[in-house]
């Protein structure tokens, strides 16, 4: 086929006017300075970005993160009282990471979750950037003495794609905190508030690089309505951890749709999640009933 000259011509402003607009998208600002090669680390045993709707436990202590999260408490951390403390989170190459560098994932941009060495006191928080760029800003109050271990999760906009840390803060225990007993009994139900939580299995027993069907319910013994809210933009949290606490597995339900109500009596929901290696576990459940936040553990063990 010949083209005659002004379609030649015609061609050609269309093609010249796609390029402009290729290079114009390719410059405009994201509000981050901060590129995918920024949240990688050279050689082996590193944490791979993982994809949200593929729930999987990461062993974030025994591998290396492209990113590094360094703690400073205002004060000694003693059980019962309020830390303040805050952290600086760097890439690997020292790129301070700020609020623009990442994305809004479950209503906020980085979630903390807290754990003592017992697993008995969780806690999930959402710190605040300060005026220094790469450094956050947050509070809570330690149950229990021992190494509180702390994870940062978060996405970074230049991923995409889920990426962690982790930390550690001493707490002093003056026995003056309320006493708390972690139950590592194997127990699929948990009572709490009048409320009674129950996770169950779709099959047992469960077993390492096999995808764990869970489903969650909040029932009241007295029969009466469960409230539930959202809470982080789902009707649920769930957090596994192991019993070394050598990393974790942030869950969410797989009805993602706020609009569709759970039932008013018996809440249920449905989670999925792959645990790589055989041991003791326990997974906390977060909910918001009637407008207070609840937690519900659970432990289990999984075969090999």
């Amino acid at each position: 086929m010949t083209f005659t000259r002004p379609q030649q011509i015609q061609a050609a402003l269309i093609t010249l006017g796609a390029v402009a607009l290729f290079v114009l998208f390719r410059h405009l600002p994201t509000g981050t300075n901060l590129s995918h090669m920024d949240f990688r680390v050279q050689g082996g045993n590193s944490i791979e970005m993982c994809d949200p709707l593929n729930p999987q436990f990461i062993p974030v202590v025994d591998v290396r993160s492209p990113v590094t999260m360094v703690l400073a408490a205002d004060a000694p951390a003693v059980a019962g009282r309020e830390v303040q403390a805050t952290f600086s989170l760097r890439t690997a190459s020292g790129k301070p990471i700020a609020p623009e560098d990442l994305v809004i994932a479950h209503t906020k941009k980085l979630h903390l979750l807290i754990a003592d060495p017992s697993l008995a006191d969780y806690q999930h928080v959402h710190p605040d950037p300060t005026l220094t760029p790469g450094e956050w800003a947050f509070h809570f109050t330690p149950h229990l003495g021992g190494v509180y271990r702390i994870f940062a999760d978060f996405t970074p906009v230049a991923t995409g794609r889920g990426l962690y840390a982790n930390t550690e803060l001493m707490v002093k225990d003056d026995h003056s905190a309320a006493s708390l007993v972690a139950d590592r009994q194997r127990s699929w139900t948990y009572e709490n508030e009048g409320y009674r939580f129950e996770l169950q299995p779709a099959a047992q027993p469960l077993r390492v690089r096999q995808i764990i069907d869970l489903k969650f319910s909040v029932t009241r013994p007295d029969g009466g309505a469960v409230p539930m809210e959202p809470v982080m933009g789902a009707y649920a949290h769930l957090v596994a951890f192991d019993e070394a606490r050598s990393g974790f597995a942030h869950l969410h339900p797989v009805e993602t749709d706020l609009s569709q109500r759970p039932d008013a009596l018996r809440p249920a929901l449905s989670f999925k999640i792959t645990i790589p290696n055989p041991g003791r576990y326990v997974i906390w459940a977060q909910v918001n009933l009637g407008g207070h936040e609840l937690f519900a553990p659970f432990w289990f063990d999984v075969a090999p």
